[in-house]
């Protein structure tokens, strides 16, 4: 039942966070919510179809879509009446890539997928949504540019995965696991941190 939860939580999150992208983008209110929808379920939708999990999360839970609508609802008015600062869309989606990734390794363990297979669907379930939305939104997108993005959900889970692996509860592993793609992400903002770049000879 947590994870349901943190699961509705990560889609309010990067709802807000699709919001937040096309917020000056000129798109009409319809136009606001579909990008708010895509980024939210993006992630979760391959999850599902590369997992062969049937139907998709949100065609039989309706639940997901009504939390995107009152999420990208109450983004726009928020941002409306105080306008935030632009580093609150990267706060969000690290949020977002945090509760997601870990959520999608989660299922991707109770489907008894091996552990790389867990790291790649917990990674994919994270920046597939936030890709989406950049492209949708003409953006050059998270993942491309030289900030750490993928690869903290990559160590996430894999902290995750570790942790639970030497008999931590699963719930501390989880949000020991959240708590370091969060850190990740944001100390990259902060300091420009990045992997090495491939440069020719």
């Amino acid at each position: 039942m947590l994870l349901y939860y943190l699961d509705l939580a990560g889609v309010a999150v990067f709802a807000a966070s699709g919001v937040l992208a096309a917020r000056d983008r000129h798109l009409d209110l319809l136009g606001v919510i579909v990008v708010a929808a895509i980024t939210a379920i993006g992630g979760g939708t391959l999850r599902d179809l590369l997992l062969d999990r049937h139907p998709i999360f949100w065609v039989i839970d309706t639940r997901y879509l009504v939390v995107i609508i009152a999420s990208a609802l109450l983004t726009v008015v928020y941002v409306r009446i105080w306008p935030p600062p632009n580093a609150t869309l990267l706060v969000a989606d690290a949020l977002g890539l945090a509760l997601f990734a870990l959520s999608g390794a989660q299922l991707a363990e109770a489907a008894q997928c091996p552990a790389l297979i867990v790291v790649l669907m917990g990674t994919m379930t994270g920046v597939t949504g936030g890709v989406l939305r950049d492209v949708i939104t003409a953006q050059v997108p998270l993942i491309l540019r030289r900030e750490i993005y993928a690869t903290a959900a990559i160590v996430g889970v894999a902290v995750y995965q570790t942790l639970h692996a030497l008999g931590t509860p699963r719930a501390a592993a989880f949000w020991a696991g959240m708590i370091v793609v969060v850190a990740m992400r944001l100390l990259a903002i902060r300091w420009g941190l990045h992997l090495p770049v491939f440069r020719k000879f």
